[in-house]
């Protein structure tokens, strides 16, 4: 169907979503993956019989409908395979962190009250087997990667084969049953006390959203190619994974190695790029340590205002086009062939980023920009797009989404159809609450005249100074974290 001009699967939950577009889309590439020296396509098609095989084959391992399913993995096709299976059974995706220690894969499997785990390999086995007798509702465990002892656990590969002897119509039973209201994932992040809380995060939360960001144009270019290494245990990354599905888009998946990134870019070239802001402020130091500082400065002023000339639709001055060809010669068609050569937008996010790198990246042509949500709004809530952004701001909320300021201490008040349905197990009100529908967000911000959103500090990290001076700290430690000798700083107050 269409969302405005923009071509989508029409799903009604995240449960239907990829076999509705394994239909619409059979011959597009859905995933590109290095296998070897070569990246090989998987068509839509084909990911709709692999999570099919899948789907049925957790039916056949005992998963209900509302059952917890933990996925502990690093981000590669067999993460999404997996998720989008245990969706379409009727159960309900638990991300956990492949970085998470056995005691922090216990409480998410635990509290969660996961029936399952699939695990990406013999060392993430390891941390469920230790902690196995604490997980007393654990009924299997799942391997993606056979190799090695993986004896506790039964092999994808084996879920597959006896899926494909189960009826496909049983599978498609189950996800037509989903409700917009079912649960779709809990998300485990950490509040600013205790452990982990679980984010409920409905159907509807995630469907709503995508509506949004597609009524946006993100992915809506036809032939986009997305290149995905961010953790899909983040709702960053599974935002984008599930917006690829929905509008045909192509993800490459990373080889699992960060020093492969750069390389990687180069390889795929990418259209579009989801990113933290570490990736960019690694570049931008890079660059930055070979040019003097006044040069730089003068490339970036003189980038931004042609590329805003541009985006405005008004001519260019030949003056300030010359120098502008001058430094795209000498300095900026190298940030772009960094980058692969073809990426039309990035997308930062997850953390603050200074504005001299954002001014920069879109100087050189690779606008990354920002935008800003929690788990608890289905991963977003405000974005920017190139042709209207404000540096400094995580621009304007998303359609169908308000934002407020709080009158009595500045934070950020979030409603919409994005916002979560509460934490699994947990009525803690301290962070996280919504009132008369309003998502307290902990972040403290401004909203400017055009209704750009300005985050300016956390609640929690506010320094107040013996003369009654507010302090936030999020300032100071970005601008440390400019020069190529810091990778991070905090600011402390006594």
């Amino acid at each position: 169907m269409e969302a405005g001009t923009i071509q989508t699967t029409g799903s009604t939950t995240i449960a239907d979503l990829l076999p509705r577009a394994a239909a619409q889309y059979p011959d597009v590439p859905a995933i590109r993956q290095k296998i070897g020296d070569t990246w090989t396509d998987v068509s839509f098609a084909q990911v709709g019989e692999i999570v099919s095989e899948i789907g049925r084959g957790l039916i056949g391992l005992g998963v209900e409908p509302g059952d917890r399913v933990s996925l502990l993995s690093n981000t590669r096709p067999e993460w999404s395979y997996c998720s989008f299976a245990i969706s379409g059974a009727g159960g309900v995706v638990v991300p956990i962190y492949p970085s998470n220690s056995p005691h922090e894969c216990e409480w998410v499997a635990g509290n969660s009250e996961s029936i399952g785990v699939i695990c990406e390999d013999a060392e993430q086995i390891a941390k469920i087997v230790e902690i196995r007798d604490q997980l007393p509702l654990l009924k299997w465990i799942v391997a993606i990667d056979a190799a090695g002892d993986v004896a506790d656990a039964v092999a994808l590969d084996a879920v597959r084969a006896a899926g494909r002897d189960r009826d496909a119509a049983e599978l498609q039973a189950r996800y037509e049953s989903i409700t917009p209201e079912d649960p779709y994932t809990f998300i485990y992040t950490s509040g600013t006390t205790g452990p982990p809380k679980g984010c409920v995060l409905s159907h509807g939360n995630y469907r709503q959203v995508l509506h949004m960001v597609e009524a946006r144009g993100l992915l809506s270019e036809g032939d986009d190619v997305v290149y995905l290494f961010l953790p899909l245990a983040h709702a960053f990354a599974l935002l984008i994974q599930l917006t690829a599905a929905d509008t045909g888009t192509t993800i490459a998946f990373w080889t699992g190695d960060t020093k492969r990134i750069i390389p990687d870019l180069a390889e795929v070239k990418p259209t579009f790029l989801p990113s933290v802001p570490r990736i960019f402020e690694k570049l931008y130091t890079l660059v930055a340590g070979k040019i003097d500082p006044a040069v730089l400065a003068k490339a970036t002023e003189v980038g931004v205002q042609v590329h805003d000339l541009q985006l405005a639709g008004e001519p260019v001055p030949a003056e300030l086009q010359a120098a502008f060809d001058q430094f795209d010669e000498k300095l900026f068609v190298n940030v772009r062939a960094a980058f692969g050569g073809n990426l039309r937008e990035a997308v930062t996010g997850a953390a603050p980023i200074a504005q001299d790198i954002l001014r920069f990246f879109y100087a050189a042509g690779v606008p990354v920009m920002e935008g800003y949500g929690m788990t608890e709004t289905a991963t977003v809530a405000t974005y920017s797009t190139p042709e209207n952004h404000r540096f400094g701001s995580v621009g304007r909320p998303l359609p169908g989404v308000e934002v407020k300021i709080a009158e009595e201490d500045g934070e950020i008040l979030i409603r919409g159809a994005n916002i979560f349905g509460g934490y699994w197990k947990n009525d803690d009100a301290s962070f996280g609450s919504i009132v008369d529908g309003w998502l307290h967000t902990g972040d403290v911000g401004r909203v400017d005249e055009d209704g750009y959103v300005f985050i300016t500090g956390r609640k929690k990290d506010i320094i107040i100074t013996a003369g009654g001076k507010n302090l936030t700290p999020a300032n100071l430690e970005n601008d440390l974290k400019q020069t190529r000798w810091v990778s991070q700083a905090v600011m402390h107050g006594d």
